[in-house]
């Protein structure tokens, strides 16, 4: 017999997703929290297995800001990721819109292009890079870091996907009220693609923040940037983990806030994507 209309499924029926959903939620946010616990043990405490400190001490933090200009460095790692940021912005706009916009010779082989060069390990591409920045002078400099992350391919498949799907009428209303293509995209496109272009924004953000062996390589001074400070707690006489996780623990709080505050962003820009 058909169940009535409006009828509850029971409670339990949906319980397994949310049991799973729970489960990697807290394997995720595990290694934060040990990275935390950590960064407040004692000096002697600091390789004791247990998941709560025996005793609580902030020793750690007071020696990576005594040690480091963690200050300027903040700072000079802010500017750089949020270089990053607008750069791939820019760049997956442009090329987005483009690619969306106009058919043109070898659009198709372009896309697979892009498609491809996602499959690419960074790894794979770090020792070319660092030969070409080399080569243009570069080394020891905030450019050096920064050029290489300018273009993404998740960028910019991203936001093909949400300029491929606005509508092409309003794209004709505005060339026949007589606007420019760059006209266009400026007063049509980007105030309708808010949610993606801020997905963009968090995502190049993050990555150029969290990039480590790039900055190193091209970076020797250890006062320039967070990711370069963190490596003097990693010696050949011993390692500080203590210290370690202290410093990457204050390098992690602007990532957190840019996230929660913009999660919503990012979450809607996904979602429409998949539904794309």
């Amino acid at each position: 017999m058909p169940e009535p209309t409006g009828h509850r499924p029971p409670w339990w029926r949906g319980i397994g997703g949310h049991v799973v959903l729970a489960v990697a939620g807290l394997a995720s946010a595990f290694p934060v929290y040990w990275m935390y616990a950590t960064s407040v043990k004692p000096s002697e405490d600091v390789l004791d297995r247990r998941l709560v400190p025996a005793s609580v001490t902030l020793d750690n933090y007071a020696h990576v800001l005594a040690s480091l200009p963690f200050g300027s460095m903040l700072v000079g790692t802010f500017l750089m990721a949020a270089a990053v940021a607008a750069g791939t912005v820019l760049t997956s706009v442009l090329a987005a819109y483009a690619l969306a916009r106009w058919d043109f010779p070898a659009k198709r082989l372009i896309m697979l292009l892009i498609v491809c060069t996602w499959l690419v390990p960074v790894q794979a591409t770090m020792l070319p890079n660092y030969v070409l920045i080399s080569q243009l002078g570069l080394l020891e400099t905030l450019t050096a870091v920064v050029l290489p992350q300018l273009v993404t391919a998740v960028a910019v498949l991203l936001l093909f996907q949400h300029v491929s799907a606005f509508p092409r009428e309003l794209f004709d209303a505005a060339t026949m009220d007589g606007r420019s293509p760059f006209g266009t995209l400026v007063s049509v496109l980007l105030p309708n693609i808010r949610p993606a272009i801020a997905a963009v924004t968090i995502l190049a953000f993050i990555g150029a923040w969290n990039e480590y062996f790039w900055p190193t390589m091209v970076l020797r001074r250890s006062d320039d940037l967070i990711q370069v400070g963190i490596r003097s707690f990693l010696t050949s006489e011993g390692n500080d983990w203590g210290a370690l996780m202290a410093a990457s623990g204050l390098a992690c709080l602007p990532v957190f806030a840019l996230y929660f505050a913009l999660q919503r962003q990012v979450v809607d820009a996904f979602v429409r994507s998949g539904l794309r």
